[in-house]
């Protein structure tokens, strides 16, 4: 194998590292630079896209806070209008309260009124009704007709005869 052999292989090493230098030097000159410049370009954007990021991130957590801060005062809010409404309903309820206990007072005072006007019409006319009665009875006892002042005399006698054992 004529690879092999040592006079030959010396010399192959020599080509193969002259041809590795030139393509070291062509690659160096030509492809190094622009690739370079690519991984830089590259580069740069990654570390401006991870600056965004980190913009991003610093206004996204300065935004929660605020929205935090805004949530707690408006939850603290609607506490307040939440109490308010308990204790107008409270006062709503007592005002219904006392105004409902002052219409039964009133509706009450009105029956017993009522009531008291209705007992005295019954005993009037039950007083009208026992006079009649009476100077019916007398009529008949006495056998005659009675005058107009006579029945007024019996009717006031029968009264007050009726007053004095009611009280």
């Amino acid at each position: 194998m004529p690879q092999f052999e040592s006079h030959f292989f010396s010399s192959l090493i020599f080509w193969e590292v002259v041809s590795f230098g030139i393509l070291l030097f062509v690659l160096y000159k030509f492809a190094f630079p622009g690739i370079l410049s690519v991984l830089e370009e590259r580069e740069k954007k990654i570390k401006d896209s991870l600056d965004q990021a980190e913009i991003h991130r610093s206004t996204a957590e300065r935004k929660l806070k605020e929205y935090e801060a805004k949530l707690e005062g408006v939850s603290r809010e609607a506490e307040g209008i939440l109490l308010a409404a308990k204790e107008r309903a409270q006062r709503v309820m007592e005002e219904n309260e006392q105004r409902l206990i002052a219409e039964a007072d009133r509706i009450k005072g009105d029956a017993t009124r009522e009531i008291d006007h209705e007992r005295r019409k019954a005993i009037q006319e039950i007083r009208t009704q026992t006079t009649d009665l009476a100077l019916m009875v007398a009529e008949k006892v006495v056998q005659r007709s009675l005058t107009d002042a006579d029945h007024r005399r019996l009717a006031d006698e029968a009264l007050d005869a009726l007053s004095k054992s009611s009280r």
